[in-house]
């Protein structure tokens, strides 16, 4: 390889830098020029080959370029069919809805409504708190610490994250943030399973206290497994105390699917772990089969808008509801739902070892493939709780050195100290194994720096 070609990567870095806003945030943490895709493996512009658990914020259900996609996509450009149609119906997007609404759980399908959104996560959600707003007549939104449901303004004051919230004004008034259980670093001093029963306790007696300073709320929004936020997976008994809570009080319950729908977390949607349906849900990401789409899915009861209460010029996507459709069916034949499951619980069965073998790895978590390791400074004193403090320089370090090793994969969590993998649901047993043994190999080396 010439000198010329070895630095294609820097140079393509260099005019991104030069040209681009300075928000841009992956190249920072991962400085490649991608030029080829294929399943996991992607390859940078100087023939680099690395294994991708990143997958494009777990929008690459199936990887990259897989056959079922691309020949969903080029049938629709073969057969001439309109790409862009705003809401519109065509064919493709009948096909679309049939596929989503066969994938509902049963008693929610009769009972639901979706609504096409703009092109991203966090135009759904935008959606869908417009939707129980106008629905129930009321303004106050219970969301949690240390969620992430997008960037725009109205998503951005329900998310956790303060860095975002600094330098911005005016952002959605009577939001209400509550305390998630996130079992390591609980937010009430004690762990374990009283993380989530004293989280549950105090936001019912919250709820019911007529002197709480809240209105009775339009919705409670979560995640079921928090992603930006570090990848904390609710319990299971926590999911259907928050159901029964706000059932009993006409309390609509948004899911964020985002991230985690979609066969990423073991089941097709996150909140079929705890047997509940929510009464409203978003799903972004994977629902496109890679390419962008947003849609909000809710009980019809819940339908209170007037035409054109939300719209969006590129809901009509039909190259995406094309690939959704096509990855949604191959996806519930291959049961990659179950797959997924199975490779997560491999992920955790190799890297929690590495707790007792490294003492910065304070925990290892997950449900299904949307995982985290949570990396810490043991030179301090535990918290009552037994967490450590967070060791963002060094989860950095380890994210550079198996970017090194030829694996991608994002860091984020409190302080940016926890790393996520979101690899594809197709990643095979070998593959898991190739990634935990990179990974140990990261942070042997990022501990002798």
């Amino acid at each position: 390889m010439s000198v010329q070609e070895q630095s294609l990567n820097s140079e393509l870095l260099h005019q991104q830098e030069l040209r681009e806003s300075n928000a841009r945030s992956y190249p920072r943490r991962i400085p490649l020029a991608l030029n080829k895709a294929e399943g996991i493996h992607v390859t940078d512009v100087d023939g680099n080959q690395y294994m991708d658990c990143l997958a494009g914020a777990g929008t690459l259900a199936l990887g990259h370029n897989h056959s079922v996609v691309i020949e969903a996509v080029e049938k629709v450009l073969k057969d001439q069919t309109p790409l862009h149609t705003l809401d519109l119906t065509t064919p493709v997007k009948e096909a679309f809805v049939n596929e989503l609404f066969a994938s509902l759980p049963d008693g929610f399908r009769e009972r639901a409504k979706v609504q096409f959104c703009g092109p991203t996560g966090g135009d759904g959600i935008e959606a869908a708190l417009k939707l129980v707003k106008t629905a129930t007549g009321r303004q106050s939104i219970l969301t949690f610490h240390g969620g992430y449901h997008g960037s725009t303004h109205g998503t951005m004051s329900v998310s956790g994250n303060l860095e975002p919230k600094k330098n911005v004004q005016g952002l959605m008034p009577d939001t209400h943030f509550l305390p998630y259980p996130y079992t390591y670093r609980c937010p009430f001093g004690k762990g374990g399973e009283e993380s989530h029963l004293l989280s549950s306790a105090y936001i019912e007696h919250m709820l019911d206290d007529p002197e709480s300073g809240i209105l009775p709320p339009a919705a409670m929004i979560f995640e079921t497994v928090q992603g930006e936020g570090g990848s904390i997976p609710a319990p299971i008994e926590w999911l259907k105390e928050m159901r029964r809570i706000t059932k009993e009080r006409g309390i609509p319950l948004i899911i964020d699917e985002v991230q985690t729908g979609i066969g990423r977390t073991g089941k097709m949607f996150s909140f079929e772990h705890a047997g509940i349906v929510p009464d409203v849900f978003v799903l972004s990401k994977a629902i496109g089969g890679s390419l962008p789409l947003s849609v909000v899915v809710y009980d019809k009861d819940l339908d209170a808008w007037e035409p054109g209460a939300h719209i969006g010029t590129f809901r009509g996507n039909q190259l995406a509801m094309a690939a959704g459709t096509a990855s949604l069916k191959y996806i519930k034949e291959q049961r990659l739902d179950q797959h997924a499951k199975k490779m997560g619980e491999l992920f955790i069965e190799e890297l929690t070892p590495l707790k007792e073998e490294f003492s910065v790895i304070g925990d290892v978590r997950g449900r299904g493939l949307m995982l985290g390791v949570e990396v810490v400074d043991p030179a301090f004193s535990p918290s009552p709780s037994g967490s450590l403090p967070a060791n963002p320089e060094l989860a950095t370090r380890i994210q550079s050195e198996c970017i090194k090793r030829g694996l991608i994969l994002e860091v984020g969590g409190r302080h940016g100290a926890v790393i996520r993998l979101l690899p594809p649901l197709i990643i095979t047993e070998k593959q898991v194994k190739e990634v935990a043994a990179i990974f140990r190999s990261a942070v042997t080396a990022s501990i002798k720096e």
